[in-house]
């Protein structure tokens, strides 16, 4: 690809040569300048110099035919066809209007709900009363200083007034628990994935031109169905636990993964602990909101005898969880580029997840199946040993166990 540089540079050397040459000397010049650079050379040129591809094609070649007979003809200055611009001074500012609408044109432009592609903004345009053509079209963008671009995500919303606050919240709270020596452990689901031999993000070494074959179309099988991983990262052993579900993201579900955490790894890292802080987001099935989540957090607390804090972090600030970049992403990252193709292969790969700062990940396959639609009385809800917070109560609790 042709840098930026090379291309400053070309400017700067039509620039100082433009003057003295005339129509043939800045065609040949120009063709030579494209012939050097190679492949791109013609585009490079051409945008440097303002001249269009197909003179410096003319002058390639021009340049591959040295025995042709040179053409006598040089056309004054100012000589030749008009640019469309020049023509038709409307064109440009229409076709700005086009492309935004609702800042420079007419609100009710029928191209605000369709596609822009050159295509249709030459069709417009000839509707109009500006006949070009799609190339010219882009052409004229590409002048105007308009290309190409995807959506960025940089803007985040609307934010909690107490969203700063909250952090400062659960950032003491963390503290707290480790100068006790309990355990805060960051929870949350990945993403479903399809079980079965589908597209996987992501590259893996592979022998050349031998691509690992899998579907076109990512429709669930029904036979194999999905896998459901639902993550606690240890913050301070910095070690992680997935369960591997099968059926549904429930409230039920989530716990049963906590359960089985501290069974298999909390209770000998975190020997003596008499409470556990729990960070989560604040949607899904363990949202703030959820009913069943603090009903099956006391049975787990009454099973335990521990005393459960949990903190949910701001409406829309959920990417800030530690779960989110301290273990999925490295589980995404080992199994980039290979088809999930059995929930034993999702279990594998999750288990295996390593890193150079010490992260290691154990994972075991939930069978279990949970019901979906629950509906939790007030009176369950009320029989649940629940003590908010003075500083946003429904984001920050405890629930102690009953016995």
């Amino acid at each position: 690809m042709i840098s930026t540089y090379s291309i400053a540079c070309i400017r700067q050397k039509y620039q100082a040569l433009c003057a003295d040459l005339d129509e043939r000397g800045r065609r040949r010049w120009a063709a030579t300048e494209a012939r050097v650079l190679g492949y791109g050379g013609i585009s490079a040129v051409a945008l440097a110099t303002g001249l269009t591809r197909n003179t410096v094609a003319a002058g390639l070649r021009e340049l591959a035919d040295p025995l042709a007979p040179p053409l006598d003809r040089i056309r004054r200055p100012g000589a030749g066809r008009k640019r469309c611009t020049e023509v038709d001074p409307e064109l440009l500012p229409t076709l700005e209007a086009l492309i935004e609408p609702t800042t420079r044109g007419d609100p009710e432009s029928p191209l605000r709900w369709t596609c822009k592609s050159t295509r249709r903004l030459a069709g417009e345009l000839t509707r109009q009363g500006h006949p070009v053509s799609d190339r010219t079209v882009a052409h004229l963008l590409r002048t105007a200083d308009y290309s190409l671009q995807a959506n960025r995500k940089t803007r985040e919303g609307a934010g909690h007034p107490d969203r700063d606050a909250q952090f400062e919240f659960i950032n003491n709270r963390i503290r707290a628990c480790q100068r006790r020596g309990e355990p805060v452990v960051s929870v949350d689901t990945k993403k479903k994935e399809l079980i079965g031999d589908f597209r996987n993000g992501g590259r893996e070494w592979q022998p050349c031109g031998c691509p690992q074959p899998v579907r076109v179309h990512d429709f669930i099988d029904k036979r194999l169905g999905k896998a459901i991983p639902y993550g606690v990262y240890d913050v301070l052993h910095n070690r992680g636990w997935v369960s591997v579900g099968i059926d549904h993201d429930t409230a039920r579900f989530a716990v049963e993964a906590l359960r089985r955490w501290w069974r298999r790894l909390g209770a000998v890292l975190h020997q003596g602990a008499r409470g556990v802080l729990i960070t989560a987001d604040g949607g899904g099935s363990n949202g703030p909101r959820n009913r069943l989540w603090k009903v099956a957090l006391q049975e787990w607390a009454d099973e335990t005898g521990l005393g459960v804090a949990v903190s949910h972090f701001p409406p829309g600030t959920s990417k800030w969880n530690k779960v989110e970049h301290r273990l999925f992403c490295h589980i995404t990252n080992n199994w980039r580029g290979r088809p999930l193709t059995s929930h034993e292969t999702v279990v594998e790969l999750i288990g295996h997840t390593r890193t150079a700062t010490g992260l290691l990940v154990e994972a075991a396959l939930d069978t279990n199946r949970y019901a979906t639609g629950v509906k939790v009385t007030n009176a369950e809800l009320a029989a649940v040993r629940l003590t908010p917070a003075t500083f946003h109560g429904e984001w920050n609790y405890t629930i102690r166990p009953r016995t």
